[in-house]
């Protein structure tokens, strides 16, 4: 191959670092209104009344909504938020009125003249403290709330659903464990802390049309959306998405399209854009799940696990958006890539009054994978085995199964060993593990494993189109989202490739209209490559068979003696027989003027199957198609006297199955892994008894700067994924996955202790060392 696995610069490179690109707040237009939110100074309270008579006195002020304007219940996959809080707010930051104004000055000035009146309310904290019996109830009507998907809320509980899975016989588990550890973990929800705070821009037409700009990854489940909970119809909602920096999941939910809707309704069809501070970018919007969990693992003597008991309890904030699906993603992939045949889980996604959470890179396998391998590394300790040696002992193969009882094969599980294997050498693991360095430092090693599959939904699809230049060029329309991650590149690559022509001769239709783009279900899951590639490539298969029709009838041979590239098709038998592309494109034009054949446009399309829901009392399905599997490892410098610490190097392999481009690929995992990092180390919102953040802006949330980063060390194996286009599988999130355990467990054996909360500062260490 010639163009797949290069290093080809993304396409849309120049446009950003020369500032030419565009984003949503960059976009103006002479009758835009602008909207600013008016949020919740508690985190649970029943709302009074809202005073906005001063902000109307302000000039230039055309509105101000609060939630009585609809009080529509909204949702991922279950109805129960309003876009703006009604009758009762349930986070801190939550917004409660927008005021819209000629200008974002204007209405920021009337926003500060809104008076509301609240009665606080009992707060709920926490995922146990939630589950106490006398708890306060964050919805008092859930039972009563509008389902959209594989969603299990209890009534008269703080529950909104709960995943149980049921593998094996634990019973027998137990009974054939002859070394059995244990422990808890805990981590506050925190920021996703996207480089653009999300945006939107919604005008309503006088014919009813719904124009959208917005800074999402979903903009085909907006209409979808739009629809359900408005009552419009999906032809009459068009969603434009230019380039989004950067979402990590956070921009996969709908918040400001639903408010500047309303409030582009109540100023008559104008324009309306909302774009957030970086405060309430933080809290108002989505953030980052927290979690409580307790892991139980046995296993024999010589380092066999049989059997592990799991619960775990999510913290979806006050309102569920994808903290159900996120629960469930967690539950598939609950043991982590190891062979356990009797397991228990149990996962609960939970209502506090925190601000509520959504996707996150990793999509619940973060959180899981630090409570998994934290405690794979105290069953290491225990049976004083070498941590490398335990994993690679109980890897899981081709022929195991899931948790969920899905079946594995070489394709869809790739090679750990391998991945473990190469692991070894780039973090020097024979070295060992532990090192003095003087009196009062010392360095040490962990690793993790991980994986991860997409968790897609059932009707997960995706399109493309193809249509062509005179010039023999190729025009190329997907509706994936450039968030960043160099989408447009990887999808120019592929067709290239299949096509045989320079890549500079693809031309990638950056922005996303849903109302010519092809469909694609969602920027998530680390799906784009394998699902849209495969749509790419369908596509071009259709372009080809054209190309071959229009010149089959000048050749006079029939098109399977063709072949197509070089910018050319030609006789596979003579070569030097042949008709350029760019004659072609249009249909042949005889010298004489009269002509054949049909303009070229190529379609594709390409979608998921075999997947299953799962048995809600067993949780037996076949959650995803595919599973990324990796190996990764962290060396720290830890100071004994003060707790401080220096991290080295980070290091990863992934099973990729084929490396598209080789320079977006170890990007994206080593941003992956600086994320990680930075969630491990230093990130989560801290909370005060009344459940309002302390930390709502990066002054006092702490994200890795520049100059703190380790040495990254980044490797694949490539094990082809057979349904992948040229055998790739995803590693769009998969670098983050396994860095917070591979923190707490090199952080760990440098201080002599077990490090099972998050973030991991020095005054935790200092005082899970007793404050010595």
């Amino acid at each position: 191959m010639s163009i797949i696995g290069k290093a080809i610069p993304r396409i849309e490179s120049k446009d950003k670092v020369s500032g030419f690109a565009k984003y949503t707040n960059d976009l103006q237009s002479p009758s835009l209104l602008h909207g600013w939110l008016v949020v919740s100074p508690y985190s649970h309270a029943q709302i009074v009344s809202i005073d906005v008579s001063k902000a109307l006195e302000v000039s230039g002020v055309q509105t101000v909504i609060t939630g009585d304007y609809a009080p529509v219940l909204t949702g991922g996959v279950l109805a129960d938020r309003p876009p703006l809080a009604f009758k009762k707010v349930r986070y801190f930051g939550e917004p409660i009125a927008v005021v819209v104004a000629e200008t974002e000055q204007i209405a920021k000035r009337a926003a500060d003249l809104i008076r509301a009146e609240f009665i606080e309310l009992p707060v709920v904290n926490s995922p146990r403290g939630a589950l106490q019996p006398n708890a306060p109830l964050v919805h008092e009507n859930l039972g009563n709330y509008q389902k959209m998907g594989s969603v299990y809320p209890v009534p008269r509980t703080n529950i909104a659903s709960q995943v149980k899975i049921r593998k094996g016989d634990m019973h027998a588990g137990w009974l054939a464990s002859e070394v059995v550890v244990e422990a808890t973990f805990a981590f506050n929800t925190s920021d996703h802390s996207a480089m653009e705070p999300r945006c939107s821009i919604v005008e309503v037409n006088p014919s009813g049309l719904i124009e959208i700009q917005t800074s999402t990854q979903d903009p085909f489940m907006i209409k979808r959306s739009f629809e359900r909970f408005f009552q419009v119809e999906q032809s009459k909602v068009v969603v434009h998405v230019p380039f989004v920096g950067g979402g990590f999941g956070g921009k996969g939910s709908i918040q400001l399209e639903y408010i500047a809707y309303l409030a582009s309704k109540a100023c008559g069809g104008r324009p309306v854009k909302i774009n957030n501070t970086r405060e309430s970018d933080m809290v108002s919007s989505p953030c980052h799940i927290g979690l409580e969990a307790k892991v139980k693992i046995g296993a024999t003597r010589d380092g066999k696990l049989m059997a592990t008991e799991i619960t775990f309890l999510f913290d979806t904030g006050g309102y569920s958006d994808s903290g159900p699906a996120v629960t469930q993603a967690a539950a598939v992939d609950c043991t982590g890539p190891y062979k356990i045949d009797n397991v228990w889980c149990d996962a609960l996604c939970i209502y506090t009054n925190h601000p509520y959470a959504n996707a996150f890179r990793g999509f619940g396998h973060t959180e899981a994978a630090f409570c998994v391998e934290r405690t794979m590394d105290l069953l290491a300790k225990k049976l004083q085995m070498d941590p490398i040696d335990l994993r690679t002992t109980n890897v899981i193969q081709p022929g195991d199964t899931t948790p969920t009882q899905a079946p594995l094969n070489r394709s869809n599980i790739g090679d750990l060993t391998q991945c473990i294997v190469k692991l070894k050498k780039l973090i020097q693991w024979e070295e060992g593990q532990w090192l003095t360095v003087d009196r009062f430092k010392v360095r040490a090693k962990g690793m993790a494993c991980v994986w991860k599959t997409s968790s897609s939904g059932m009707d997960t699809g995706s399109g493309a189109t193809i249509t062509c230049n005179q010039d023999g060029s190729l025009n190329l329309s997907v509706g994936s989202i450039e968030i960043g991650q160099g989408n447009r590149t990887i999808m120019a690559q592929i067709l290239a490739e299949r096509m045989k022509m320079p890549v500079e001769q693809i031309h990638v239709k950056m922005d996303v209209d849903t109302q010519i783009t092809p469909e694609h279900w969602k920027t998530v899951a680390s799906t784009s490559t394998m699902m849209v590639g495969r749509a790419v490539l369908n596509a071009a298969e259709d372009v080809i068979v054209q190309l071959k029709h229009n010149a089959s009838l000048v050749l006079k041979r029939n098109p399977d003696q063709l072949e197509v590239g070089l910018g050319k098709v030609y006789v596979r038998d003579n070569p030097d027989m042949f008709l350029q592309i760019k004659q072609l494109v249009s249909g042949y034009t005889y010298p004489d003027g009269s002509a054949s054949g049909e303009p070229v446009i190529g379609r594709g399309r390409y979608r998921i199957h075999q997947l299953s829901n799962l048995d809600p009392e067993t949780g037996k399905g076949i959650p995803g198609h595919q599973w990324t599997v990796g190996a990764q490892a962290v060396e720290v410098e830890f100071d004994t006297r003060d707790c401080t610490y220096r991290i080295l190097k980070a290091a990863s392999v992934f099973d990729a199955g084929k490396v598209i481009n080789e320079a977006t690929s170890r990007g994206q995992v080593m941003g992956g892994m600086n994320m990680g990092l930075s969630f491990a180390s230093r990130e989560g919102f801290i909370y005060n008894d009344a459940g309002i953040v302390r930390n709502p802006q990066l002054r006092a949330y702490k994200l890795m700067r520049f100059g703190e980063n380790p040495d990254y060390l980044v490797d694949f194996v490539e094990t082809p994924f057979l349904e992948g286009p040229y055998g790739a599988r995803g590693v769009g999130e998969h670098g983050t996955i396994g860095m917070a355990a591979c923190l707490a467990n090199a952080l760990s054996l440098a201080a002599g202790c077990e490090l099972n909360l998050l973030p991991l500062i020095p005054e935790l260490i200092w005082r899970t060392k007793g404050g010595r």
